[in-house]
């Protein structure tokens, strides 16, 4: 028997993000997923090693790595339209676990628990650190957007920092505050060795 999984998963590369917006380079959810990953691991070591609190950096980029993974069948609704009104993004929340549940039967009986953890993640602080880092990889595209003289990212970008200075989140702060400066650089300057 043949198991379509997988196959679904490679397909996350021809969803387009932002559809609303004009874009000066488009980014699918697939190149998302990866940045989201990064960022979730990135958060979860800042917990870890820099605050001293217990986490576990594989679980978090294991779940971002699945975090949109839905849509593959719901495709990327944009966030005006998702969180428009309370109505609609509860009926949103139930199509994605539909999509889930749908995604989940195309893999072996003896794999779905597995899959089933990271597409529906239980544990609370796993699922912020993700909320957390989706938020900035979106607040990093807006950035770079802008950077390349897209002004249709400015108001994007001030509300995504708003809301993720608005979490409360030490890990976060602690990326706006060491990370997020650098994607402000060049190619030259981000090369540059400096004595820190």
């Amino acid at each position: 028997m043949s198991f379509r999984f997988f196959a679904l998963i490679s397909r996350m590369k021809n969803i387009s993000r932002w559809s609303l917006m004009r874009n000066s380079f488009p980014e699918n959810v697939q190149e998302h997923s990866h940045m989201v990953a990064v960022i979730a691991h990135g958060l979860a070591v800042i917990r870890r090693d820099i605050l001293g609190i217990p986490c576990d950096p594989d679980r978090a980029a294991a779940t971002a790595l699945f975090h949109d993974a839905s849509e593959i069948y719901t495709g990327d609704m944009p966030t005006p339209v998702k969180y428009f009104n309370p109505e609609i993004m509860t009926a949103y929340k139930q199509v994605e676990a539909l999509a889930a549940d749908k995604l989940l039967s195309t893999l072996p009986d003896g794999m779905r628990p597995a899959y089933r953890e990271l597409l529906e993640e239980n544990d609370e602080d796993v699922r912020r650190l993700v909320k957390a880092a989706d938020k900035l990889s979106a607040y990093v595209k807006c950035l770079e957007e802008l950077k390349s003289g897209s002004s249709e990212f400015s108001l994007a970008a001030r509300q995504t920092e708003a809301r993720l200075r608005g979490m409360h989140m030490p890990e976060v702060d602690y990326f706006l505050e060491h990370f997020i400066p650098a994607f402000d650089l060049t190619l030259d300057e981000l090369n540059e060795h400096r004595d820190i």
